[in-house]
């Protein structure tokens, strides 16, 4: 291993040694003070601190709430999931493109944006819920409380797994079987069951299976909408860790979610090893949409489609127009034509408490994606470059954030660092202004480094040869012709890495510094009852802002934004020549 190591220059040595020390500070340090604190104390080996979890009524019941959720959450999003993808691309549907659209928003409205949106939409003094009191005087204003409003918010928000991984696989199936399904007289029910869905088992396995983890560590829903009545172990992590006297209560749920993370990713690895595979057309045949000649169950496929359009896009709908209306309006519920007003968009770009949160979170976001992805091109290459026992530890440490949830992460940093440590020079990070920045840079490497060393795999090694034996330096050739070739994988994932911590909250609210508050925390503290109108105005804009940056990420990186307005443009022309 030596001798390969010395064919390394120098510059990659002393990087390979501060990302260890880095992987060593914030990865490995922080997720074994929680081991240590569950299992040992000042005695030594102790197993109290799980008997007090053991024995609290609480934190069982949490426990068992979020297995109810992690259980329900993949039966109950798979059918819309799967419903919504045969509606787009297997079911004859009018308006199609319209309920697309539709489909779409849990993309770029969703974690707690999305509940903000559903509690003025269906809470206790929501726009729904207001309507309905005036209709039925004597029902009660908090029906969307507790597991079902948090199981019924999920379902459709979660169906964004099926949007982009389910429906890229469906609509690649090779379609000629289902011809030669049909050619024997199978009905489309029949086909569905017996040639679609066995081809998709695979990422039918593989949704499922985020899904199961997304419910188990679920943190904005049930803390927002699920009440006292639905406590969950994310938002009882949250209460023990503000309590610094029961922060070992919450390393030892956070112990518990590692435990589930490990059982999960071990039935991933064992369903990998089944050798299932994907049946992927070779000659692409496009999917000719069904008609349903059953006319009773047509009518019945449109409602429902439509059904779900509407759920999907009423929250988002309420917050959009409630963000252009006057505080009176916002407090009373009552639209009218001279409720609208700019004064909330003016107060964000005016007011520096308003705009601060939303400045905020775009440097942290635009800071971490920038670092994962530089770090992770460097680290990647050196992987793929280097097939050593070294590279293949380095692979695993990298990996070492899949194995522990983000929670359990974060509670390692606060309780770590929030006393002088030597591997950080004696410093004190807790509550500092780096850790969170930190912390995002930590979550987003194993993600980063997968589809960056896949992309590496993309270029083809004769034309680095070739510019080796012209005499190009290692870092020009980098510079020229591999760069290049992964760019788009970069920009996607600067992209997709700057999206995903935006409005970020999970995280967050564990590590934020008071006087940089990012704005995923300010909308769920905006969302309390004490913060008045003001603070649901200011959530209606930040939504907004999100949504709008969001989409304008997502319309360029995953719908060829670029091509599509080249194109708009150019038929444009012609038309005007």
């Amino acid at each position: 291993m030596m001798a390969k190591l010395k064919k390394v220059n120098l510059g990659i040595i002393l990087f390979l040694g501060m990302f260890l020390w880095f992987i060593l500070a914030f990865v490995i340090i922080p997720n074994f003070s929680i081991i240590k604190s569950v299992f040992f104390s000042a005695d030594g080996v102790s197993t109290e601190r799980l008997q007090s979890i053991v024995s609290s009524q609480r934190a069982v019941r949490g426990i068992k709430n979020s297995f109810l959720l992690a259980v329900t959450l993949p039966i109950t999003t798979t059918i819309i999931g799967i419903l919504e993808v045969l509606f787009l691309e297997y079911f004859e549907i009018k308006g199609r493109k319209l309920i697309k659209v539709a489909y779409m928003i849990p993309l770029v409205f969703g974690g707690v944006m999305l509940a903000n949106g559903y509690m003025f939409t269906y809470g206790s003094r929501g726009f729904i819920t207001t309507i309905l009191l005036n209709i039925f005087p004597h029902m009660n204003p908090a029906w969307f409380r507790g597991y079902g409003a948090v199981l019924f918010l999920m379902s459709f928000a979660c169906t964004s797994t099926y949007m982009i991984f389910f429906r890229n696989a469906f609509t690649n199936i090779d379609y000629q079987t289902i011809e030669a399904a049909r050619g024997l007289g199978e009905t489309d029910f029949k086909i569905l069951l017996k040639v679609v869905f066995p081809t998709l088992k695979p990422i039918f396995l593989t949704c499922t299976i985020l899904l199961f983890q997304t419910g188990l560590m679920a943190m904005a829903a049930p803390l927002m909408i699920g009440g006292r009545q639905f406590e969950t172990i994310s938002p009882l992590i949250l209460t023990f860790t503000q309590r610094p006297s029961s922060r070992t209560l919450a390393a030892v749920l956070s112990f518990f979610l590692g435990l589930m993370q490990l059982v999960l990713l071990y039935i991933i690895q064992r369903n990998e090893r089944k050798g299932n595979f994907l049946s992927i057309s070779k000659v692409k045949t496009t999917i000719k949409r069904v008609k349903i000649h059953n006319k009773f169950l047509n009518i019945l496929t449109h409602i429902t489609a439509y059904a779900f359009a509407l759920i999907n896009t009423m929250p988002l709908l309420i917050v959009l127009l409630f963000s252009f209306t006057d505080y009176q309006t916002i407090s009373s519920r009552h639209l009218t034509l001279k409720s609208f007003s700019l004064d909330n968009y003016r107060l964000i770009l005016t007011s520096d408490t308003a705009y601060r949160p939303f400045v905020t979170s775009v440097f942290y976001a635009t800071a971490a994606s920038i670092i994962v992805v530089l770090l992770m091109m460097v680290v990647a290459r050196f992987i793929f470059k280097h097939r050593t026992k070294f590279s293949t530890v380095l692979e695993m440490l990298i990996h070492i954030p899949w194995v522990f949830p983000g929670l359990m992460f974060a509670l390692g940093l606060v309780m770590t660092y929030s006393h002088p440590h030597g591997i950080v020079f004696n410093n004190v990070l807790t509550g500092s202004l780096v850790i969170m920045l930190i912390a995002y840079v930590v979550v987003l490497m194993p993600k980063t480094f997968r589809f960056l060393k896949a992309s590496y795999y993309g270029v083809d090694q004769s034309l680095e040869d070739a510019a080796k034996i012209l005499g190009a330096k290692p870092l020009y050739s980098y510079i020229k012709i591999v760069l290049p070739i992964i760019l788009p994988t970069i920009l996607a994932m600067l992209a997709i890495n700057f999206n995903g911590k935006l409005s970020d909250y999970d995280l967050s609210v564990f590590l934020y510094n008071p006087i940089a508050k990012p704005v995923g925390v300010v909308i769920r503290s905006n969302s309390s009852s004490e913060s008045g109108i003001e603070g649901i105005a200011l959530n209606f804009v930040y939504s907004v802002l999100l949504m709008t940056i969001n989409s304008l990420v997502f319309f360029f990186v995953y719908a060829d934004g670029k091509n599509v307005l080249r194109n708009l443009f150019s038929r444009k022309i012609k038309h005007e020549s």
